[in-house]
C-alpha cells in the first residue's frame, strides 16, 4: 500500500461587492494612490458592510462555493477547520457555526488563530489528520473580516487590509501528490510589533480603552517588514534546499499577500521568475487567513497535476513558515 499523503482537491472564495479604491481612501486619509501602490501594490480592495455580517458570512460563502464547485456532500466532511484573527465573537468558535451553517453535520470543527500565518498552519494540521488515516475530507477555510478590527483614520493600517474568504479541501492521495514537507516557525519576540491592545484577558474592554482606540489593530510596520522579509525568504530557500528543489523545479509560489515587496524579496531569494509569482495583492489587500486560497481560486486555472508549489506566510506573534505542496489535479 501505498504512503497516503494529504492533497488539495477543491477549492471556493469569496469577496464582498463593496471596493474600497486607494481614490476612495485619499478622501479618508491623508495618503494617495501613488504612495500606496508604490509601498505595498495595493489598488483596492473588498470590504463587508452589511450589518450584523461578521467572518462566518465570508467563510461560509467560500464554503458553499466549494461544495457547489465539487458537488460534494457537506455531511461527508470530517472536519472544519477556521483560519482567522478575527472571530464572529469570543469563546464560541466560528467554525462550529459555520460547520452547521453549511450543513457539515457530521464533522467536528474548530477555530486557528496564528495571526496571518493561520492558514498556513491550518494546511499542516488538516495534512496531519488526513495521513492519520482517521479523516478523509478536511474543509480548510481562510476567513477575515479586517474592516472589523482598523481605524479608518490611522493610514498605516487602513490602506492595507481587506475581507474575503477562501476554502480548500483535503483528502486522502496515494500518488505521491499533496504536502510534501514545511517548515513552521514562531518567535514572541513580535508580540508588541503587531497586536489589538485590548479586548483580551490582560486588558479586558472598558469605556477607557475604547476612546484610546485599543481594540484596533497596531503595527510597527517597519520592524514587521523587516522580520517578514527575512522569515518568509529563510524558510522559502530552506524548505528549497531540503527538497533538493532548483528554481526551475518550481512551478508556482504562493505567498501570503501583505506587501509587494516582501512577496518580491522571498521570490528573489528563492530565484524564482516573477511569471511564476501568484500575486492578487493589487485587487485585495492583505485578507490574512484568506489570501493563500485566494490566490490557489484565482489561479486554478493556471496549476497543474504534478505542479510543485511553495507556500509562505508571515504573521503577528510572529508566526511564519513554508509548505511544499505537489499539486493533484487538472480543472476541469
Amino acid at each position: 500500500m501505498n504512503k497516503i499523503t494529504a492533497a488539495i482537491t477543491a477549492i471556493g472564495s469569496y469577496v464582498p461587492d463593496y471596493v474600497l479604491s486607494n481614490q476612495v481612501l485619499e478622501q479618508m486619509v491623508e495618503t494617495n494612490d501613488e504612495w500606496i501602490t508604490t509601498r505595498t501594490g495595493i489598488k483596492e480592495r473588498r470590504i463587508l458592510k452589511e450589518e450584523g455580517q461578521g467572518t462566518s458570512f465570508l467563510a461560509i460563502k467560500a464554503a458553499q462555493n466549494l461544495i457547489e464547485k465539487a458537488n460534494i456532500d457537506p455531511k461527508e466532511i470530517d472536519l472544519v477547520i477556521m483560519a482567522t484573527a478575527t472571530p464572529d465573537m469570543p469563546v464560541a468558535s466560528t467554525g462550529v457555526y459555520v460547520a452547521t451553517q453549511i450543513g457539515a453535520t457530521n464533522a467536528f470543527a474548530y477555530d486557528l488563530q496564528a495571526a496571518c500565518s493561520s492558514f498556513l498552519y491550518g494546511m499542516s494540521t488538516a495534512s496531519a489528520y488526513i495521513q492519520s488515516g482517521k479523516y478523509k475530507k478536511v474543509l480548510l477555510i481562510g476567513a477575515d473580516k479586517m474592516s472589523s478590527i482598523i481605524d479608518y483614520t490611522d493610514r498605516a493600517t487602513c490602506i492595507i487590509f481587506g475581507d474575503g474568504g477562501g476554502a480548500v479541501l483535503f483528502e486522502p492521495n496515494e500518488e505521491g501528490l499533496g504536502l510534501q514537507d514545511e517548515i513552521l516557525r514562531s518567535d514572541g519576540v513580535g508580540r508588541e510589533f503587531l497586536k489589538i491592545e485590548a479586548g483580551g484577558s490582560i486588558l479586558p474592554p472598558t469605556e477607557e480603552t475604547v476612546k484610546n482606540k485599543q481594540h484596533f489593530v497596531f503595527q510597527d510596520g517597519k520592524t514587521v517588514f523587516k522580520y517578514a522579509v527575512s522569515g518568509m525568504a529563510d524558510v522559502s530557500e530552506k524548505i528549497m534546499e531540503r527538497n533538493q528543489l532548483t528554481h526551475d523545479d518550481v512551478n508556482w509560489l504562493v505567498a501570503h499577500q501583505a506587501n509587494k515587496r516582501i512577496i518580491d524579496a522571498t521570490a528573489n531569494r528563492m530565484g524564482v521568475d516573477e511569471s511564476k509569482v501568484l500575486v492578487n495583492i493589487h485587487r485585495y489587500g492583505n485578507t490574512t487567513s484568506a489570501t493563500l486560497p485566494l490566490l490557489l481560486s484565482d489561479f486554478e486555472d493556471q496549476l497543474k497535476k504534478g505542479d510543485n508549489i511553495i507556500f509562505a506566510a508571515f504573521g503577528g506573534g510572529f508566526t511564519w513558515g513554508a509548505i511544499y505542496l505537489k499539486w493533484a489535479y487538472n480543472k476541469k
